[in-house]
C-alpha cells in the first residue's frame, strides 16, 4: 500500500485503499488529533503540521507517504515489534521522534497560549533536529540522534566541559564538510534544552534562617537576624545583584510526570497493585502492613493505583574529602516505590529535588530548605495534576504521597526533630528510656536496657550478678506510640516550627525536659500522622557500627575497643564481675575472655590476606589488612555487612569460649535474616522475640561502655520490617552510592551546587534520550553483565546460567593429528 505509482505511472489502487484505511484509522483517534485536524504524514510536512482531513488525504495522493513510516506511532498506533529487518530499522528511524513526544508530554499544549508558545518553537525545532540527517544520505544517524548519543557519554563518563568541547572539535573536522553536528556543548544544551526538566534557583539567607520565596520573596533582608540578602555592589557597577546564598530547587511533579510519558516506565508504574504476593511473604514495600494501612486509611489515593508511594532521602558530602576545605552539601532525594523491584531504588529513579548548600551542616534548620518540597507535596495531595498514561492512551489526575524518609542517625534528628543524643536518644524508648551516664567513660551507656523485652517469666529478669548488680526488671517495653499520639504530644508542648519567628528560644527552652527540638515540617502535611513508619532506622549505618565495636573490641585495637582502664572502673562500679576487676597486687587488669592474645590476631590477619570471595562479592579484604598491628582499616560499609553476616561465624568459632561465639553468631544470623531479599512476617515476628536475648547474652559478657545507642537500636529493627517490608528499600546504600555519584560531578569547586546542578540538568535529558537508543547501545542502566565475554549464550533446561558460555582455550590451541589404529 505504500507504492503510490504503478509501473506505467499511474496512481496504485492498492495505495488509494491503503490512505483511505490510514484517513480512517487516524480520525478514530481523537487523543492523537487537534480538533478536527490530524498531523499530515506527508513526504513535504513529515508530521511536522496539523491539518483538515481532507487536505492530508490530497498531500499524500500526491506526495506520498514518509519514508518507513509502516507503524502509524504517531496517529494512535501501538508499537509493535517484528521480524522484518525493515520495520525494525523504520521503528529505530522514529524513536527520536517518539522520544521527543514523550519528552514533552502527548498534551505539552494545554493551557494558556502565551506560556507555551515558546515549548511549541522548542518542540518544532527539536522534530527538525530528529529528522536532519547527520550529513547528506546518512540512514543511520540524524542530528538528534547523534547528540543524544555523544551527550550520554558525557554524562556517564563525566567529562568536564572543557575536555567535551575539545572533543566535539575534533568530532566536527573528522565528518564531512556538510554535517549538521554542532559544534559546542554550549550549543548542544540549547538543542535539547527542550527534553531538560525545570529547575528554581532561591535566594537564602547567608546563616540559613529563611528563603526568600512565596511570601517573603521580595525582602532584602533577613526577618530572624537581619542579615542582608545581597552582597555589596561596587560603586559605579550595573552589574545584577549577587544574593549571599542560593539553593536549587528541582520541581518534583515534571519528573514523575516523565515516568508515565514514557513507554519504559509507564506501565511498571502499576506493578505494584498487579503482581501477586505470597501469602506472608515481603518481597515489596506493596507487600508491608504500612502500605496496606494507607490504602485501607485514604481509600480515595489508594482506588487508582497509578498515585505514585515516594520515599525521601537525606545526607551530607564533603566535595573536597576529608583533606581539603571543610564543606558540607546536603542533596534531598525522592524516589517512587510503585516500580517493580528490579527498577525500584535504581539511579534512573531516583529524584534530585532540593541541593542545601555549604558552608556547614544545616542541622534543625534543614526544614528551612524543605518548603518548596513539602508545598509541591502538599499541592500533589491535595488537587494532583493531569498527567498523560502513555501506557494507557489517557489522562488521569495523578496524586503523590510521601511514604517515610531514609537517613542515618543523625539526619534521622534533623528530619524527625526527635533528639538523637543523650539519654533520650531512641525514637521508639523515648521518655521509657533506661540509659545512664557513666561516670569514668564520660559516655551514655545503654547497658541492661534490654531485660524489659524479655517474656515475663524470662530467667533474666530476675538475674542480679550478670547485668547490673543487685537489680531485677519487671517493667514492659515501652508501647509503640501512634502518629496521632505524637502529634498530639507536639501540639500540648507548644514546640514550632524553625521557620516560624521566635522558634529558636521557644523550642530551646521546651527541649531542656523533653527529646523533641522543634515541630518538623513534614507535619504540614495531612496524611504524615497515618502513617504506621514515618522515620527509618538505617540498617546499614547500624550494622556498621554494631560491627566495628565488635571487631575492634575482640580484636583489642588500641585507641578504638571498649575494653580500656576506664570501662573496667565503669565495669566495677555497676557489675559483679569478679574477674574482670582490678587486681590490686600488680595494679593491672586481667584479660577478658572476649578478646584475643597476639598470637590468634596474628591468625585471623593472615587468614584474612589469603581468603577469596566470588567475583564481585565484595571488594578486595586482603588490602585492608595491616599484618604489623594486627588490625583492619579502610574498610566500606558493604565489607563490614559481609564480614558481620558472612565471616563471624567462619573467624571466631575456634578461637573465641563458645559462650562468646554463639552470642556473636545469633547476632550475625539475626542481621542476616532481617536483611534477607524475601522476608516472612511470622520470621520478623521469630525475630523480634529473638533478638532481645541475643542482646541481653552480649551484656552478660561484654563491659558497660560497649553498649552505645547502636547496640541498643536493633531491638526496633524487627518490628520496622515487619510494618514496612525489606530493609533493601530503605536502607543508605542506593543513597549513598548516588552521593558518590553526584560528587563526582563538582568539575567548578568554587561553584559545588551549580557544578551539581548543571550535570543533573544534562544527565536527566540523556538518561531519557537513552530509553530509545538501539538494542545494540550500551549505558548505564543497559550495563554488559560483569563477566560477559561476548561469547554465544545457550539455554538449555536445568542449566544454571554460569553455564550457559561456550567454553574456550586460555593460550594458543595446539592441533595434533592422531593416526587410525
Amino acid at each position: 500500500m505504500y507504492r503510490r505509482l504503478t509501473a506505467d505511472g499511474f496512481i496504485n489502487p492498492e495505495f488509494v485503499e491503503g490512505v483511505d484505511a490510514f484517513m480512517h484509522y487516524a480520525c478514530s483517534q481523537p487523543t492523537y488529533m487537534d480538533g478536527p485536524k490530524i498531523r499530515c504524514p506527508c513526504t513535504k510536512c513529515k508530521h511536522k503540521c496539523f491539518l483538515f482531513i481532507d487536505e492530508v488525504q490530497l498531500h499524500l495522493l500526491r506526495k506520498g507517504f514518509v519514508p518507513n513510516y509502516f507503524q502509524w506511532t504517531r496517529h494512535g498506533k501501538p508499537l509493535v515489534a517484528s521480524s522484518s529487518r525493515r520495520i525494525e530499522e523504520a521503528t529505530c528511524m522514529n524513536l527520536n521522534e517518539n522520544d521527543i513526544e514523550d519528552g514533552y508530554g502527548r498534551h505539552f499544549g494545554d493551557g494558556p497560549e502565551n506560556s507555551y508558545r515558546q515549548m511549541i518553537k522548542q518542540f518544532f525545532d527539536m522534530l527538525q533536529s530528529a529528522d536532519r540527517e547527520l550529513w547528506p544520505n546518512c540512514e543511520t544517524m540524524t542530528q538528534l540522534s547523534s547528540i543524544a548519543r555523544i551527550l550520554n557519554i558525557k554524562s556517564e563518563g563525566h567529562i568536564s566541559d572543557r575536555s567535551f568541547d575539545k572533543i566535539l572539535q575534533w568530532y566536527n573536522e573528522s565528518l564531512l564538510a556538510e554535517h549538521t553536528m554542532v559544534d559546542s556543548f554550549y550549543n548542544m544544551k540549547k538543542l535539547i534544552r527542550g527534553l531538560g526538566l525545570p529547575v528554581e534557583k532561591i535566594d537564602c539567607c547567608r546563616l540559613g534562617c529563611m528563603l526568600y520565596w512565596g511570601d517573603d520573596m521580595n525582602l532584602e533582608q533577613c526577618k530572624f537576624c537581619g542579615q542582608p540578602r545581597f552582597k555589596p555592589r561596587k560603586r559605579y557597577t550595573k552589574h545584577q545583584l549577587v544574593p549571599w546564598k542560593r539553593m536549587y530547587y528541582f520541581p518534583l511533579t515534571p519528573r514523575l510526570q516523565r515516568l508515565y510519558a514514557s513507554d519504559v516506565t509507564a506501565s511498571h508504574m502499576r506493578w505494584h497493585a498487579k503482581h501477586e504476593q505470597e501469602d506472608a511473604v515481603m518481597t515489596h514495600p506493596s507487600d508491608a502492613l504500612a502500605w496496606k494501612h494507607f490504602n485501607d486509611t485514604h481509600v480515595e489515593f489508594a482506588v487508582d493505583n497509578r498515585n505514585v508511594r515516594l520515599g525521601l532521602s537525606t545526607d551530607g558530602f564533603q566535595p573536597f574529602g576529608q583533606s581539603g576545605q571543610q564543606y558540607s552539601s546536603w542533596p534531598i532525594i525522592i524516589t517512587p516505590y510503585n516500580l517493580p523491584p528490579w527498577m525500584c531504588m535504581k539511579e534512573a529513579y531516583m529524584f534530585l529535588t532540593v541541593i542545601v548548600p555549604g558552608l556547614t551542616n544545616p542541622k534543625q534548620k534543614i526544614d528551612v530548605f524543605l518548603q518548596p518540597l513539602i508545598s509541591e507535596l502538599q499541592q500533589l495531595w491535595d488537587y494532583g495534576v493531569q498527567t498523560y498514561d502513555v501506557s494507557k492512551k489517557q489522562n488521569f489526575v495523578m496524586r503523590a504521597a510521601l511514604m517515610w524518609t531514609i537517613s542515618d542517625f543523625p539526619a534521622f534528628a534533623m528530619l524527625s526533630g526527635w533528639s538523637t543524643a543523650g539519654t533520650l536518644a531512641c525514637p521508639y524508648c523515648r521518655n521509657d528510656s533506661d540509659a545512664f551516664y557513666l561516670p569514668n567513660g564520660g559516655k551514655i551507656c545503654w547497658f541492661d536496657n534490654h531485660r524489659k523485652f524479655l517474656p515475663a517469666d524470662h530467667p533474666f529478669r530476675r538475674n542480679k550478678y550478670k547485668f547490673k548488680k543487685n537489680q531485677t526488671v519487671h517493667t514492659h517495653p515501652p508501647p509503640i506510640v501512634s502518629g496521632e499520639e505524637v502529634l498530639q504530644e507536639i501540639e500540648e508542648l507548644g514546640l514550632l516550627k524553625v521557620t516560624e519567628l521566635e522558634a529558636d528560644d521557644v523550642n530551646s527552652t521546651i527541649s531542656q525536659n523533653f527529646g523533641w527540638r522543634k515541630r518538623s515540617i513534614f507535619w504540614d502535611l495531612p496524611y504524615w500522622k497515618t502513617n504506621l513508619i514515618r522515620h527509618n532506622l538505617d540498617v546499614m549505618h547500624i550494622e556498621k557500627n554494631i560491627f566495628d565495636n565488635l571487631f575492634n573490641t575482640i580484636m583489642n585495637i588500641e585507641g578504638r575497643t571498649k575494653d580500656n582502664a576506664k570501662s573496667r572502673a565503669d565495669l566495677q562500679l555497676f557489675c559483679k564481675r569478679n574477674e574482670l576487676h582490678k587486681d590490686l597486687r600488680t595494679g593491672k587488669y586481667p584479660k577478658a575472655c572476649y578478646t584475643m592474645d597476639r598470637r590468634q590476631k596474628k591468625l585471623i590477619c593472615e587468614w584474612l590476606k589469603t581468603v577469596k570471595f566470588p567475583d564481585g562479592y565484595v571488594s578486595n579484604l586482603a588490602r585492608c589488612v595491616d599484618l604489623r598491628k594486627y588490625k583492619l582499616f579502610g574498610m566500606k560499609s558493604h565489607d563490614s555487612h559481609v564480614f558481620m553476616q558472612s565471616l563471624i561465624p567462619i573467624a571466631f568459632r575456634e578461637l573465641l569460649p563458645s559462650k562468646v561465639w554463639e552470642a556473636i553468631t545469633e547476632l550475625s544470623l539475626f542481621f542476616k535474616s532481617l536483611t534477607s531479599v524475601e522476608i516472612n512476617i511470622g520470621e520478623m515476628e521469630k525475630l523480634e522475640h529473638e533478638i532481645p536475648v541475643i542482646l541481653c547474652k552480649l551484656e552478660c559478657i561484654f563491659p558497660p561502655s560497649f553498649f552505645d545507642c547502636m547496640e541498643h537500636l536493633p531491638v526496633h529493627l524487627a518490628h520496622e520490617a515487619k510494618l514496612a517490608g525489606p530493609v533493601q528499600y530503605r536502607w543508605m546504600y542506593p543513597f549513598e552510592r548516588y552521593l558518590h555519584h553526584l560528587k563526582r560531578n563538582v568539575k567548578n569547586k568554587a561553584r559545588v551546587e551549580g557544578s551539581i546542578c548543571n550535570a543533573y540538568l544534562v544527565e536527566e535529558a540523556s538518561t531519557f534520550c537513552g530509553y530509545y537508543f538501539e538494542p545494540h547501545v550500551n549505558r548505564r542502566a543497559r550495563k554488559v553483565p560483569r563477566n560477559d565475554d561476548g561469547g554465544r549464550m545457550t539455554h538449555a533446561d536445568g542449566n544454571l546460567s554460569i553455564f550457559s558460555y561456550f567454553g574456550r582455550t586460555c593460550w594458543t590451541p595446539i592441533f595434533q593429528w592422531k593416526l587410525e589404529i
